[in-house]
């Protein structure tokens, strides 16, 4: 893998730009994933709530709020790229906007747990054309460390989110009904299809689409199995995801249960998530100078040792609730270093099926990260051990797999230095 900075992309390989100016379209691709962050993170303080007004009485069992949305996520994104690859990319996505608004309302209306689970599947199931469709449309117009930093400004804003949302689940639930916190997705929903509409242009050309067929289809996840710099870093990348959702799984219990203060439970996330946003600022500025690779292990390194000191400090002397602020606050920090360098790498040589790569690196990342989110989550104790001791060895493990991946280019053919430019292709 090399750092070496690439020239600054302002179009599509050099193809006329008819969409908005660099800060909206950064504005809209943030908008658009922060669909799945507040359909995630808006309900972390009225888990309690829904679970006493539909007969679930187990703690534990309300965590499949989340994670039955992440399975909906995770497996449909395979089921967008290629036909995002073959039709193009906006129509799929206005589809599939509409349809997230419909089933968020759909599980605001649920009259049982099993069908506002049912409800959260398929709104996943909407919501993950998205996460498939933002990363192919920025891969449509950049490449390399420029699509790092295009995608480190998009978590910028993105990250905002997840800052905000517990505090809108909250503010919701002290004037109303757990239900219109789905309500409120369904109207964020409309807002930002709207704008869609309106203003974001095709970036899938038609001369560039490709048949949809199962033998394309099959070639394209072929190659992003293969590669090595594909699957390696998109496996490390599932590691780390693990350790967010587990987080996400986690957190409501921790700070109501462990610490017994869940009226700060708002503040608690944000303290824990601004951070995110901060690194992800700082990863902007400095990709590309210093480069992908070089910010990603560093940031992987920082990740694990800050969990497993965090461990070794809890299994010594306990910790207060500053510091477990503290310190999941700074291994927190480095995923805004992490996630858009790992994701920029894994789907660099692929930029030729963008959209296919796109939602196979997806689906693995989500679905593999909600099931290690969710085994964390489940061995919850009453105590913090269990979690931070998943979130120790997701950091180990992610390190070793991505130093290995990574490694120097002179010993390690078929990377990005042995492929044709994408920018020629």
């Amino acid at each position: 893998m090399t750092d070496r900075p690439a020239p600054r992309a302002s179009k599509p390989r050099g193809e006329p730009w008819s969409g908005p100016g660099l800060g909206e379209f950064v504005a809209m691709m943030a908008a658009l994933m922060a669909v799945n962050a507040l359909a995630i993170d808006s309900m972390l303080p009225a888990l309690p709530a829904i679970g006493d007004a539909l007969g679930v009485s187990e703690d534990n069992r309300r965590q499949l709020v989340i994670t039955f949305y992440l399975l909906g996520f995770g497996g449909a994104q395979l089921l967008y790229g290629p036909v995002s690859d073959r039709v193009g990319r906006k129509a799929i996505l206005l589809g599939s906007l509409f349809f997230y608004g419909v089933f968020a309302m759909m599980s605001g209306l649920a009259t049982s747990f099993e069908m506002l689970l049912a409800a959260r599947f398929l709104q996943g199931v909407s919501a993950a054309a998205t996460r498939v469709l933002v990363v192919a449309i920025v891969r449509d117009r950049f490449h390399g460390p420029q699509m790092a930093r295009l995608m480190s400004l998009v978590f910028i804003v993105f990250m905002i989110v997840p800052v905000l949302a517990p505090a809108f689940g909250q503010a919701v639930l002290e004037v109303a009904s757990w239900r219109f916190i789905f309500i409120g997705l369904g109207v964020y929903c409309g807002a930002v299809l709207l704008w869609g509409l309106l203003r974001l242009p095709e970036t899938h050309p038609p001369e560039k689409r490709r048949a949809l067929s199962l033998r394309n289809i099959g070639g394209a996840i072929g190659t992003t199995l293969r590669h090595r710099l594909s699957i390696g870093n998109t496996v490390a990348l599932t590691l780390v995801m693990g350790g967010l959702f587990a987080f996400i799984n986690s957190i409501q219990q921790i700070v109501f249960d462990v610490f017994g203060r869940p009226e700060l439970m708002a503040l608690v996330f944000a303290c824990i998530a601004g951070p995110m946003a901060l690194s992800s600022y700082l990863n902007s500025r400095i990709v590309e100078r210093i480069g992908s690779r070089r910010i990603m292990l560093s940031a992987l390194a920082a990740f694990s040792l800050f969990a497993a000191l965090h461990l070794l400090l809890v299994a010594w002397r306990g910790e207060s609730l500053f510091v477990f602020i503290l310190l999941q606050a700074l291994t927190m920090a480095s995923f805004g270093l992490i996630s858009a360098n790992l994701g920029a790498i894994a789907m660099e040589p692929l930029g030729h099926i963008a959209g296919t790569a796109s939602s196979v690196q997806g689906m693995i990342t989500t679905i593999g990260g909600a099931l290690i989110g969710l085994a964390i989550g489940q061995s919850f104790n009453g105590t913090t051990l269990p979690f931070l001791v998943g979130f120790t060895l997701c950091g180990a493990a992610a390190l070793g797999i991505a130093l290995w991946t990574n490694r120097p280019e002179e010993t390690m053919p078929g990377t990005i230095a042995d492929l044709p430019d994408p920018e020629t292709r």
